[in-house]
């Protein structure tokens, strides 16, 4: 497998002032990079339209997505949009007064879409014409016990701090199952107490694999966790494979494996934040090099980086997803 649809945006230009992570990005995009060759070309570029989002510098780039039957399943912060591949002919386009701060959307088994509303500690599954089936709270409360359904969340700039920061939705063996970031955790919302603990950072992705469901973590780790019983069956250190000690390999997020041995991981340059829990985690943080956004390939029996790869030459300033484009016409 050497082509990769990659999703994520193109970083915002300012000279005059420094800009909020949710004023950072200025395009949505989504590439076709061939990683034997290093050739890429944009798939899609996109902006949201002023009616979906807030007013002043919105931050528009693609979240994660999901790719499913020749279907490619992508999400802005307020927007989810369903492309045909290979031609990325669009199919559908759903935006909700609830949507703010999304993080992924993946279909369902029912023929719906999960999606996960970060900015409003959410899930919802919703029918391609954007009606709701169903919503959670992802700290099993009352989904509007601190958010109002006559708001238009779409044209808030920001609802953080987020209490949970929920991130990456999967369907396990039917049931709906969320990533936490705040609570390093994946839980069941379908089978309430259902829950694998991550513990040792902030995670993101869910990916099934064969028997074992993949997580990264922001610093850098890979989690493995096994589907039948959720306990942790490994944990790998990505930084210990690295050979610059003195870098921050970058903001932990997108996974692809190829086998039960290599995998691809997509890595966002850490930028400055006025959330700086958010990178507590960057030891000797004064001291570091932060490495650009990039993709790196593993062999986790070895314990070696096969291949880097630079992303912000091709247009990628943010990394969210990775995804297989030759499985793209494979159904």
């Amino acid at each position: 497998m050497s082509r990769l649809y990659i999703s994520g945006g193109r970083q915002r230009a300012t000279i005059f002032h420094k800009l909020e992570e949710w004023q950072s990005y200025e395009q949505a995009l989504l590439i076709e990079l061939d990683t034997a060759t290093g050739h890429s070309r944009a798939r899609v570029e996109y902006v949201t339209p002023p009616a979906a989002c807030a007013g002043e510098l919105p931050s528009i780039l693609f979240k994660s997505a999901s790719l499913r039957n020749n279907k490619l399943y992508a999400c802005t912060s307020t927007e989810i949009l369903i492309y045909e591949v290979p031609a990325f002919r669009r199919l559908h386009y759903i935006s909700l007064p609830c949507f703010n701060d999304l993080h992924h959307v993946c279909p369902t088994g029912r023929g719906t879409l999960l999606v996960a509303v970060t900015g409003l500690d959410m899930v919802v599954e919703i029918t391609l014409e954007g009606n709701l089936v169903r919503e959670w709270s992802v700290l099993g409360e009352d989904p509007w016990a601190r958010f109002s359904r006559q708001t238009d969340y779409r044209k808030i700039a920001s609802t953080k701090p987020h209490q949970s920061h929920p991130n990456h939705v999967f369907e396990l063996d039917g049931e709906v199952w969320v990533t936490r970031l705040q609570q390093r955790d994946a839980i069941c919302l379908t089978k309430p107490g259902a829950r694998i603990d991550i513990a040792i950072q902030r995670p993101h992705d869910g990916y099934i694999f064969g028997d074992r469901i993949y997580f990264t973590t922001v610093d850098g780790y890979i989690v493995i966790a096994n589907r039948k019983t959720l306990k942790i069956d490994e944990t790998i250190d990505l930084n210990e494979m690295s050979n610059q000690s003195d870098q921050v390999l970058g903001w932990c997020r997108g996974l692809l494996p190829l086998d039960e041995r290599r995998l691809w991981v997509g890595f966002t340059r850490v930028r400055p934040t006025k959330f700086v829990e958010n990178v507590a985690w960057i030891k000797n943080a004064g001291n570091q090099r932060h490495k650009p956004s990039h993709l790196a390939l593993y062999d986790l029996a070895r314990r070696e980086c096969e291949q880097e790869i630079e992303l912000e030459p091709h247009g990628i300033d943010v990394v969210f997803s990775l995804l297989p484009a030759s499985a793209a016409g494979s159904g």
